[in-house]
């Protein structure tokens, strides 16, 4: 897009130039839904009594975890798509990776957060897990979902990272690219932190396991949520500088 180009612009000042959806987008869009609907009905059963939708009730927050995640890479794919709009096959086939990874790894996502829910509730919030061979089943888990959480966010920083790589091409401005720059930043720490804990889970592994060591990787995750804000905190930081200097 030339730089003279005018475009509309996000509350935050970011231009829109992916004015239209594409067939990737198209596909990506329909693809995160079917994998929402996996996850949907991979519910036992309907609810045929008062017991049963209390019970199926409390499947709810380990389902609101689980869609959330979705919404967060589904969102993240939307926003890049709009704000650079490119189109070329480094992008498409990203895009299709992803893809390719929600639809593979939406089983032990939901799985590991039925576990986290049935953990902080001391059992009242149901898992439907069966581990019956001890511990060792809840770090395989958390190991796959160490792997999918990685790899997807490794793909979305890519993408983040391949539209850094034609900033001048796509002609950012200065907030722009500050904004660009701190997304990079923001994906990079998801495979970052998705390393760490697959490394966790495969040292802890070598000692007794107890519940605390076995869920000690699958809470290192947190660690994004602090991440996600002190980069925010900076961005918003440079920002004003950017406007003060002007």
């Amino acid at each position: 897009m030339p730089e003279n180009q005018e475009s509309a612009r996000d509350d935050d000042g970011f231009r829109n130039r992916g004015a239209e959806v594409t067939r990737i987008e198209a596909f990506y869009d329909a693809a995160f839904a079917f994998a929402i609907t996996l996850m949907v009905i991979s519910i036992d059963e309907i609810p045929n009594s008062a017991e049963s939708l209390i019970d199926a009730l409390k499947s709810v927050p380990a389902f609101a975890a689980s869609f959330l995640m979705i919404v967060l890479f589904w969102s993240a794919h939307s926003t890049w798509s709009r704000r650079y709009g490119i189109n070329d096959r480094p992008s498409q086939r990203l895009s299709l990776l992803t893809v390719f990874l929600v639809l593979v790894f939406i089983y032990p996502m939901r799985m590991v957060f039925a576990g986290f829910f049935f953990w902080i509730s001391d059992g009242w919030l149901p898992a439907h897990i069966d581990t019956s061979d001890g511990p060792g089943d809840m770090r395989l888990i958390i190991v796959a979902f160490a792997v999918a959480f990685g790899t997807m966010g490794a793909a979305t920083w890519a993408l983040y990272r391949h539209a850094w790589n034609l900033r001048d091409k796509l002609g950012l401005d200065a907030r722009e690219t500050i904004v660009t720059r701190y997304s990079v930043l923001r994906w990079v720490a998801v495979p970052i932190v998705s390393s760490l804990s697959l490394i966790l889970s495969i040292v802890l592994s070598m000692f007794p396991a107890n519940a605390w060591l076995v869920a000690t990787p699958a809470l290192l995750f947190f660690l994004l949520l602090l991440n996600r804000r002190w980069l925010h905190w900076r961005m918003q930081a440079d920002l004003r500088d950017l406007e003060a200097s002007h």
